[in-house]
């Protein structure tokens, strides 16, 4: 394992330590109460009235989800052990943090632990504090289930958390933010391809078994299985393996606009990025879609995975006010 830590155990404490460290003038940690160490608050919003905006889940896909808590984005991040969600009482602690009287909403992807252990901090909330909290679930991975309210939620959780977080700053009610989560969710879709495992620092080797010089089109950012694994092949072949049920999947027609994200699951370098987000763009010309922006780089990462993923959204105007709604994160930020 050719990774750089202490104890294997303490990964965790020890990065979420570094991190409120070198990015101090954005956020700190709770360390009070039941939180355990475990939820990263924004400074900006302490005294802005307006409803709260949680995002979390396990640790090993930084920059998601620390790195977008800041002004203008989320308030509070709940962080759990590596790809294992967090426990119930920091969930319940971050409502306590940041509530202003106005709700609160969790962001995070569909998965049971995840779900499981959020509700329970939401059920806490109401039944000892009053405070409602609503729960939007992220579902954009579109090869994870042919129906799609049991989706697993990847890189495409960077939008959802960016309109639903600019939603909240502008004021809005907690329906009205609840219903921008959704509308933004249901615009998404993300598809990947993998072609190494992550190292897992507990164990001290991969998370699961990958020949040398294989893929896997479709796996999951925790290895869950995805529909095809071969011989690598050229960048526009997988690309085009990728897009190919992204564009049935809506579906998107001539005339749409998108945004567009390139994302590496951590190991796969910018070079090769760009190489891929060409192909994307040569696709969209071609069905006559438009890409109003686009991201390159790691936004949800698998810790050293190599491999990508390819995420549209389809766009409206109120879509592109949010996703360019200014903020300040230390991961994210646009005036």
């Amino acid at each position: 394992m050719k990774r750089l830590i202490n104890d294997p155990y303490d990964v965790v404490e020890e990065m979420l330590e570094g991190y409120v460290l070198a990015h101090k003038d954005h956020v700190e940690l709770l360390t009070e109460g039941e939180a355990q160490g475990r939820v990263v608050l924004s400074k900006a919003s302490k005294n802005k009235d307006k409803v709260g905006v949680i995002i979390g889940g396990g640790s090993g896909h930084e920059p998601l989800f620390l790195g977008y808590v800041g002004a203008g984005f989320a308030d509070a991040a709940v962080i759990g052990n590596i790809n294992t969600s967090p426990s119930p009482d920091p969930c319940y602690a971050a409502v306590k943090a940041i509530d202003k009287g106005k709700g609160c909403i969790y962001l995070y992807g569909n998965y049971a632990g995840d779900v499981m252990n959020f509700d329970m901090g939401a059920e806490k909330a109401d039944e000892e504090d009053g405070i409602r909290v609503e729960t939007v679930l992220v579902t954009d991975d579109v090869i994870s289930s042919e129906n799609i309210e049991d989706r697993r939620g990847i890189a495409g959780m960077f939008f959802v958390h960016k309109a639903t977080s600019a939603k909240a700053d502008m004021g809005a009610d907690l329906d009205e933010v609840v219903a921008a989560a959704k509308k933004i969710n249901d615009a998404t879709r993300t598809m990947g391809v993998a072609m190494s495992s992550a190292t897992l620092p507990s164990k001290g080797g991969p998370i699961f078994e990958m020949e040398d010089g294989d893929m896997e089109i479709g796996m999951g950012i925790h290895g869950e299985p995805g529909v095809r694994r071969g011989k690598i092949e050229p960048a526009d072949r997988v690309v085009d393996q990728i897009m190919e049920p992204i564009l049935a999947d809506l579906p998107y027609v001539k005339g749409d606009e998108v945004y567009v994200l390139v994302n590496s699951l951590g190991a796969t370098p910018i070079l090769d990025l760009h190489i891929c987000f060409r192909r994307v763009a040569q696709i969209l010309e071609e069905k006559g879609i438009t890409v109003y922006k686009s991201l390159v780089g790691s936004f949800a990462s698998s810790m050293d995975m190599a491999g990508m993923s390819v995420t549209l959204v389809k766009l409206d105007a109120e879509l592109k006010e949010l996703l360019d709604y200014p903020c300040d994160t230390p991961y994210f930020t646009q005036i």
